[in-house]
């Protein structure tokens, strides 16, 4: 096995202890120095609060690893060329004896595999405006379509086309319930303006899906619990608005296409909101996070 799972996750695991895998992109590529290592430590520490082990999973030196040690954390955090990996990506990285950060796919994958159930992430991948012509789609969904995880998110990108995220996700069979709202929320935004079929409103109600998916069988799916960022602490839906218009033109004008979209996406909004859209997105990872911890502590306690 080329999988490294730490000892203390391990040890939790043995135990049926609450344990929450986080991703380890934000880190390497979703922050800056030194910020990026603070957010890190912050997010365990939150996992921790709320009485559960975290499991930040990365690649380092070709060994896919779940939880990482304090100076495991600082390489990811400040290593020139770590990598950004999908899981598509895993066996060339193992092989190659690369180090990368893992996206939401990759660390789904990793989890699942060491045995973790429930998972936080900020936002979702989806499916890209203008699908009908780039058939450009977030590989998240596919993977999360085949894994029997819990992923605690914000909703999908609100650069994406919500609506057609969720109809995807309706295709591959992915549940997705609200946490707290009917609403779906729009990772910056409380709400992407459309329902959700299912609400769920504690960790123990969470818990009991997860237990009838393993009940019912009929292959391995993930369960989204979209938990919404609070308003308080929301992008401001007209800023929004305006800047990711902005935005759009400006990747069009300039030709970008693939997977350069969502980073350009990302960084403009960020310049052009002077940083209020990555405080909502940290906003939304913490209260991510601390949730899942919950989750994790009520699945443990089944």
């Amino acid at each position: 096995m080329v999988l490294m799972v730490s000892e203390e996750v391990r040890e939790a695991l043995d135990a049926g202890r609450p344990v929450v895998a986080l991703e380890s992109t934000i880190i390497a590529h979703g922050l800056p120095r030194p910020r990026n290592l603070q957010v890190a430590l912050e997010l365990e520490a939150a996992v921790r609060g709320e009485g559960a082990v975290p499991a930040t999973i990365a690649v380092l030196d070709g060994r896919p690893r779940v939880g990482l040690d304090k100076g495991q954390l600082e390489r990811v955090a400040n290593e020139d060329g770590i990598r950004k990996l999908g899981h598509r990506d895993l066996p060339l990285a193992v092989a190659a004896g690369a180090s990368g950060a893992t996206t939401v796919s990759a660390t789904a994958h990793l989890a699942a595999l060491a045995g973790v159930r429930v998972f936080a992430t900020g936002g979702l991948g989806g499916v890209h405006r203008q699908w009908t012509v780039t058939q450009d789609e977030s590989a998240d969904l596919g993977l999360l379509a085949r894994t029997r995880i819990t992923v605690v998110c914000a909703g999908v990108k609100s650069i994406l086309d919500v609506p057609a995220t969720l109809q995807r996700l309706e295709t591959l069979g992915v549940a997705v319930a609200g946490y707290g709202t009917d609403r779906f929320p729009g990772f910056y935004l409380s709400d992407s303006g459309h329902p959700v079929d299912w609400r769920l409103d504690t960790p123990e109600q969470v818990a009991e899906v997860m237990r009838a998916q393993d009940a019912l069988g009929g292959g391995g799916s993930a369960l989204i619990v979209a938990n919404p960022v609070p308003e308080a602490e929301q992008l401001d839906p007209e800023v929004h608005a305006r800047v990711l218009e902005d935005a759009l033109r400006a990747c069009d004008e300039q030709g970008v296409t693939g997977q350069g979209v969502t980073p350009f996406l990302l960084d403009h909004l960020v310049r052009h909101t002077d940083g209020a859209s990555l405080s909502a997105n940290l906003a939304a990872v913490r209260g991510n996070v601390r949730l899942a911890g919950r989750i994790a502590a009520a699945w443990a306690g089944a």
